[in-house]
């Protein structure tokens, strides 16, 4: 597995640890989720204004 670095304000990190102790997991496991979560509300925002432009279309071209 690949490594990361990256910066973040020490407060922020703070509360990221308090989630991942609250839910036995570990502070990359958490990233690792939020960030698959991220890409995966992204897919379905794209997916979602490509259907609405593609109705735009039909209705423009009827």
């Amino acid at each position: 597995m690949a490594r990361v670095l990256i910066s973040m304000p020490e407060e922020f990190l703070h509360r990221i640890d308090q989630v991942a102790d609250g839910e036995n997991r570990s502070r990359s496991e958490l990233i690792r989720e939020a960030l698959r979560t991220y890409i995966y509300k992204q897919k379905v925002r794209q997916s979602t204004t490509s259907v609405k432009n593609a109705e735009l279309l039909e209705s423009l071209l009827e």
